[in-house]
């Protein structure tokens, strides 16, 4: 009889990861599974290094992009990791399977005078539409939203998880739980907390509703808590000069390259951004490497 695969098991330890997190981990574990049972090694106890390359060749074989393939093979190093810890297999196999890099390139990240103007137009729309209290409520919400993803860099999952006890806006402080479950605090500039402290008060009263999350900070035009494509609309939603569309994470990228771009010790951006590990920080010295030799090539006479 074949030994089950134990995949429900298996994502039931995964609940203190992000919703993102959990989600493509499912897919990429569920697509191992459904690769293995049309033949790549039929039940648990069969799966070994040789089965396992058999699996990276065929990932090679759909075309996926490096990256694509490096997350999709930490999955299944970690769902391997799992199964030897429950006794299903004797050994893990996982521990040895290597797959290429991801490119760590990141997308173009915009310069602190792109993101001023996009924050000074969401101010101003707030008197664009003080003649509708709703959409000036609206207006208010999405400044402290983009405030918050690049006066703090929160991610956009923590920004939209923010609840009232969560934000200290006279110290100037907001606590986040991050990826993990690990908790950091992170200082707000003024900016950022006359916009959070102008929408709890005069934008949030306006879309509650007798069933929203009392807690929430951020509400959905229905009163609902604000999701992540919620946040995700609204930074795409914002005029950015140019043919990019943003998105939430783009800020976080600005917050953390112009942090360093200011001067800021490497190791401070990786408490600020809540990284576990400083390579995953380091990929922002790249970018402004990147935008000094830029200057260079275009300032000096022997560039």
């Amino acid at each position: 009889m074949a030994m089950p695969w134990e995949v429900d098991g298996y994502l039931a330890t995964l609940s203190g990861r992000s919703h993102h997190t959990r989600r493509a981990y499912e897919h990429d574990v569920r697509e191992f599974v459904a690769w293995a049972e049309r033949g790549g090694c039929v039940e648990p106890r069969s799966a070994d290094r040789r089965s396992l390359r058999r699996y990276l060749a065929y990932l090679g074989t759909r075309g996926f992009a490096r990256r694509s393939v490096s997350r999709k093979t930490a999955a299944v190093r970690a769902y391997l990791r799992y199964l030897h810890r429950q006794g299903v297999l004797s050994s893990d196999p996982g521990r040895a399977l290597r797959a290429p890099r991801g490119d760590a390139r990141l997308p173009r990240v915009p310069k602190a005078d792109e993101i001023g103007a996009l924050l000074d137009n969401a101010s101003a729309q707030i008197g664009l539409t003080d003649a509708d209290p709703f959409a000036a409520a609206l207006a208010r919400r999405d400044l402290a939203v983009l405030e918050l993803l690049y006066g703090a860099g929160l991610r956009v999952s923590e920004c939209c998880g923010l609840s009232v006890a969560d934000v200290d806006l006279k110290v100037g402080l907001v606590t986040v739980i991050g990826k993990g479950g690990r908790m950091r605090r992170v200082p707000l500039g003024e900016p950022s907390r006359a916009a959070i402290r102008d929408w709890l008060k005069h934008g949030r009263p306006v879309l509650a509703t007798e069933d929203s999350p009392p807690r929430a900070v951020f509400l959905s035009r229905r009163g609902g808590q604000l999701g992540p494509r919620d946040a995700h609309r609204i930074v795409a939603a914002q005029p950015t000069g140019s043919r990019d569309v943003l998105h939430p994470h783009a800020l976080r990228h600005a917050y953390a390259t112009h942090l360093l771009e200011g001067g800021a010790d490497l190791r401070a951006v990786q408490e600020l951004l809540g990284h576990a590990d400083l390579a995953t920080t380091q990929i922002y010295t790249h970018v402004t490497r990147d935008r000094v030799r830029a200057v260079y090539d275009e300032s000096h006479p022997r560039a």
